[in-house]
């Protein structure tokens, strides 16, 4: 499932293309995604002026005139601007119409992703209990190490948790500890204050670099012109289970968290 990077690398492509356009209406060729598109889709976007395109979370908001797009890439979702005509794929489920003529193209293989429609997107039941953006300016180690009081469970998981912190899945978590030197595993109550400043500051870089890399992509992510990403080149441990460390030399290891694997150097992350 595509993380914070590869969505916001998707926002970033779409937003000079559809800030400021108007709507025509849309084509809905497959209304069964994750959760049913709204059957009033096309009349209700008609005429509608897009004011903003933004990211919260793993999801993108396509802020109109009135209300909102809520639109999620699912396991295998990808949005496409389309300026020619172009016989739709079997997968090419939804379109959005722009009064440019072009059109936004919503493929989905897996059928897991969504476009919902919010008067109030930021109160949907989506998105209304998402925890912090590890990329605002707040997000520091003052801020974590508040997050990680009194809990006993691991710190890996404490980040994977959207309620407290959004849209770092397990690629991302794994990197990110590696690059702070702290085990998966350690519980994040016991994490000093200056290790979470450590580690907040390895979580921001960390995504920095993803989304200037175009995000990951292991499957199937594409941004919004149908490129890969490239940061998985870059990987100090993710998928790296039996290979060298970057750093010592020793091999990265790799155990169950929470059902999802997890890697670490148990040299370079000690406890």
């Amino acid at each position: 499932m595509p993380e914070l990077p590869e969505v916001e690398t998707v926002m970033r492509g779409l937003r000079p293309h559809l800030q400021g356009r108007r709507l025509r209406g849309a084509v809905v060729r497959q209304a069964r995604l994750r959760w049913p598109v709204p059957p009033d889709l096309d009349a209700a976007l008609a005429g509608r002026l897009i004011r903003s395109v933004r990211r919260r979370g793993k999801y993108l908001v396509v802020d109109l005139d009135q209300g909102a797009l809520i639109l999620h890439l699912g396991m295998s979702g990808s949005l496409r601007i389309l300026t020619r005509p172009e016989p739709p794929g079997p997968h090419d489920h939804l379109d959005l119409l722009l009064d440019d003529g072009g059109r936004l193209s919503f493929r989905d293989p897996r059928r897991f992703g969504a476009v919902l429609l919010s008067p109030d997107p930021d109160r949907h039941p989506l998105l209304a209990h998402l925890g912090h953006e590890p990329l605002d300016d707040h997000f520091d180690g003052a801020l974590l190490h508040a997050l990680t009081r009194g809990r006993r469970v691991a710190i890996k998981q404490l980040l994977m948790d959207a309620h407290l912190v959004v849209g770092i899945g397990n690629i991302y978590a794994n990197e990110a500890l590696y690059r702070a030197g702290i085990d998966p595993r350690l519980a994040a109550g016991r994490l000093s204050r200056p290790r979470c400043a450590l580690l907040a500051e390895a979580i921001r870089d960390t995504l920095t670099r993803a989304i200037a890399a175009g995000g990951s992509t292991l499957r199937d992510f594409v941004d919004s012109r149908g490129e890969p990403g490239y940061f998985q080149q870059t990987y100090q441990v993710y998928g790296r289970a039996g290979l060298p460390c970057r750093a010592c030399g020793g091999l990265i290891r790799t155990f169950r968290q929470g059902g999802r694997s997890s890697f670490a150097c148990p040299t370079c992350q000690r406890r």
